[in-house]
């Protein structure tokens, strides 16, 4: 299977990308989806998790908060690292499953955190969905409801942007409006179809 990592720093657009792609008959591997299904309720991180933070950070429904969680471990490094160690390790290993059972030409994994951690050692090109932070700020702030202090203290918790582009195959540049972004991720996918079949050519 040919896996496109497709990362972007908070609020470039990833999850619109995704769409698209998901659009063009794509299959989609997402780390987000990965990090809730790891901690449902009573899965052993999920327990970890409550007993390291208490029950301030579960939702009436004993879900996790996480929006409570991320307050906390971006206010504290120790507690972040904690979080990290326990999550990033089942993360990799659910998304490692998920893409041995995908059909579609090519796939794509898509997470903000693909080259902060050994995710990018799943893929075999990296394709960056790059905004300038300044659209990046006010795209998460609307989206999230969260302050502009919240949203810059996450951004410089992730690679930097200038270290996402040095180490992508792929940008496409979302500055502009949805409709620019779609055409972009057309002609993109329409690149990753070819690869892909040359790759399979050569397996």
């Amino acid at each position: 299977m040919y896996v496109i990592g497709l990362t972007g720093g908070i609020g470039s657009g990833k999850n619109a990308a995704s769409h698209y792609f998901q659009d063009c008959g794509i299959e989609i591997v997402d780390a987000d989806i990965a990090a809730r299904r790891v901690v449902e309720p009573h899965t052993d991180a999920y327990m970890q998790i409550i007993d390291y933070f208490g029950v301030g950070v579960l939702l009436p429904s004993n879900d996790l908060n996480r929006s409570a969680l991320r307050a906390q471990v971006f206010a504290d490094p120790e507690k972040r690292q904690w979080l990290e160690d326990l999550l990033h390790p089942l993360i990799y290993q659910w998304m490692d499953q998920r893409l041995r059972t995908v059909q579609s030409p090519y796939v794509i994994l898509a997470s903000p955190l693909l080259l902060d951690t050994d995710q990018h050692k799943l893929v075999d090109r990296i394709l960056v969905i790059d905004a300038t932070e300044e659209l990046q700020i006010e795209r998460a702030c609307a989206r999230d409801a969260t302050s502009e202090a919240q949203i810059r203290a996450i951004m410089a918790s992730q690679l930097s942007r200038e270290k996402r582009l040095e180490r992508a195959d792929d940008v496409i540049c979302n500055s502009g409006s949805l409709e620019k972004l779609e055409q972009q991720v057309k002609d993109t996918h329409q690149k990753y179809l070819q690869l892909a079949a040359e790759a399979q050519q050569t397996a």
